[in-house]
């Protein structure tokens, strides 16, 4: 199939020739569970892996495989592979790649639902995890064990938005010959590469940016050919964790407006930083592309733009910051993210409530954080209701 080279045209054209389906401009949705056989033979050798084609959607559908062949050229990576959820995602890919004892580095923060799964992992099957800044090489030699199965990270972190330098991490990682898992969920392939930047596995929760419009919960991952193919027959296939025909062909539809989107979300939340940054009620500010940033260097080299989310410490209390939730007019309040609507959640006692306090003040995450998801509204009607709402603090 024809390669394209720019971003802008691979997300609409990349993985899909309507030639081969009747002309169709939008691709089809291939709404069914099994295939039928021309003959036993012909079922024997594709389940014996002697024929390509598709056996039971489970398993496969030519639905799915659009999206996944356009996801793996997106984020220039060999072969992608989709999932019911982020965390399908993340649980097939973590659990691919390791076995009871071994040992996990992971970022110092993480999404409360993955912090909850490596736990459940470290309890099961006793294996040990080490949370890090993976701020300098050393810091990472000093955590690498004979056991280190995998590091493991987020970048920006959710929801501190603190930046790892993955071409750093890569490069030691691959001394040591342990494999890179990066959730991209945040910057999507249209901000950040982390397979160009020397990471092995990618993972998205789809639900977010990718689908673009609150309708649709899903999960990718990409990497090399070798291994994706063993996800997909492994933990994929055995535990279940699949993505219907249907909601591949909404992420097909949403992928298509992602770099508009995500430019609205950007230029947005930029506006916003800025005038979060200079209001008497917010105590600090946490954006990638903010230039009073630590990560502000980091963001530049390593992100196209700072994205779409922002976080902010209010001068307050649990309650003021409860209270400010509470008297927005059209901002949402609701977990999620990269959705058209303009969303806003407390981390502490939301996403990561899972997290238990100590880890949660050790990732950054104290009771006056606010977590943002600028939506694509008129960035001053944004501000007008975060400003009077400010005022209830």
């Amino acid at each position: 199939m024809k390669e394209y080279r720019n971003f802008e045209t691979k997300v609409i054209h990349q993985g899909y020739d309507g030639k081969d389906m009747l002309g169709s401009l939008v691709p089809p949705l291939f709404q069914t569970s099994t295939y039928a056989f021309d003959s036993a033979e012909q079922g024997e050798r594709r389940f014996s892996g002697e024929e390509e084609g598709y056996i039971y959607s489970r398993l496969g559908n030519p639905t799915v495989s659009i999206l996944e062949e356009k996801i793996a050229a997106l984020e220039n990576g060999e072969k992608g592979l989709a999932f019911g959820s982020g965390m399908a995602a993340v649980s097939a890919v973590l659990i691919a790649l390791t076995k009871a004892n071994d040992h996990i580095i992971c970022s110092s923060g993480l999404y409360g639902c993955t912090f909850g799964l490596l736990s459940m992992m470290k309890e099961k099957y006793n294996m040990s995890l080490d949370f890090s800044e993976m701020k300098t090489e050393y810091e990472i030699r000093n955590l690498i064990k004979p056991d280190t199965a995998v590091i493991y990270i987020e970048t920006p972190i959710n929801p501190t938005m603190r930046l790892i330098d993955l071409e750093m991490v890569a490069r030691v990682a691959k001394e040591f010959g342990i494999p890179v898992v990066v959730d991209n969920t945040f910057s999507t392939p249209y901000l950040q590469r982390p397979l160009e930047l020397g990471c092995d596995v990618v993972v998205h929760s789809a639900t977010k940016y990718i689908g673009g419009h609150g309708d649709v919960v899903a999960g990718l991952a990409v990497g090399k050919r070798e291994f994706i193919d063993a996800v997909r027959n492994t933990t994929l296939k055995d535990i279940g964790g699949i993505i219907s025909p249907f909601d591949a062909w909404l992420l097909l539809r949403g992928l298509k407006t992602l770099p508009v989107r995500l430019d609205r979300h950007c230029e947005n939340a930029e506006k916003i930083a800025w005038k979060l940054r200079i209001h008497p009620k917010i105590k600090r500010v946490y954006y990638p592309h903010d230039n009073e940033n630590p990560d502000f260097e980091l963001g530049k080299k390593q992100m196209k733009k700072g994205g779409g989310m922002i976080s902010f410490d209010i001068n307050g209390s649990k309650k003021d910051a409860q209270n400010l939730l509470n008297h927005l007019d059209f901002i949402k309040i609701a977990v999620s993210l990269g959705d058209a609507e303009t969303l806003i959640e407390h981390p502490a006692t939301m996403t990561h409530a899972v997290v238990p306090e100590a880890e949660r003040k050790k990732m950054g995450i104290t009771d006056q954080l606010i977590r943002l998801s600028v939506g694509l509204e008129n960035w001053e009607d944004i501000w007008k209701d975060l400003e009077q709402a400010l005022v209830r603090i």
